[in-house]
């Protein structure tokens, strides 16, 4: 079986000899993989829907691993039990559903050793809430896998007093400036393209709304600029 780039990264991600849990695990490729590469001693599965679990328990099966998980139905974490597993990966949906999931079952969510989150979409708004709610931020990747770039956040929960920072920081993961990461300048640049289509499509209208919007879209494209230079 070979994992996407994506999904090798997420998996590289994982400390050796931990118990994990994969959530949202569709056909099961993560857990299965590390359990193969003998990374990882055992995995919990957990999906909200029966479709995938039945995937993933094929897969499972495929690779003689049935002793090795446990297969849970049910919603995010709430499938787990504190302290159950080491560490949680919660990959391939949105940033806001990751956020709900996090929050749905704190008692879980603070007390594993590690968090490996890759939202699909909003990791803005993701970065914002393991900001203000105590969550530390330990590390940040990006993959390039096609046409696209993905983000993946390491963190875990610390009861950090709420951190106001520069919003900017929830567009572009400050671990991703402090490291250089290879793939931040085309990242950054992809950005500011997406901010720019987003003036042209203000062009020419007006009304209070409308300045306040390319107000707060210029102001984006100055702090992302400014993010290049560094």
């Amino acid at each position: 079986m070979k994992l996407t780039d994506r999904l090798l990264k997420i998996a590289s991600l994982v400390d050796k000899n931990k118990k994990i849990a994969d959530i949202g695990t569709d056909h099961g490729y993560i857990p299965v993989y590390l359990l193969n590469q003998n990374k990882i001693k055992y995995a919990i599965l957990g999906d909200v829907n029966k479709g995938p679990l039945e995937n993933a328990k094929k897969e499972v099966m495929r690779n003689n691993l049935l002793d090795k998980v446990d297969l849970r139905l049910g919603s995010g974490i709430e499938v787990l039990k504190p302290n159950e597993v080491d560490e949680i990966i919660i990959a391939g949906m949105g940033g806001m559903l990751i956020k709900d999931i996090l929050k749905a079952n704190e008692a879980v969510s603070h007390s594993a050793e590690k968090l490996i989150l890759q939202p699909m979409q909003a990791p803005e708004e993701l970065r914002m809430f393991l900001y203000k709610n105590g969550y530390k931020i330990l590390d940040e990747h990006l993959v390039r896998e096609e046409h696209r770039l993905y983000e993946i956040i390491v963190c875990k929960y610390e009861g950090e007093k709420p951190q106001d920072i520069n919003p900017i920081y929830y567009e572009v993961g400050q671990k991703l400036i402090e490291k250089q990461d290879p793939l931040l300048r085309d990242f950054i640049e992809n950005k500011i393209r997406i901010n720019q289509n987003i003036l042209e499509k203000l062009s020419g209208k007006e009304g209070d709304a409308v300045s306040n919007r390319k107000y707060i879209v210029n102001k984006k494209i100055e702090d992302l600029n400014s993010l290049l230079n560094k």
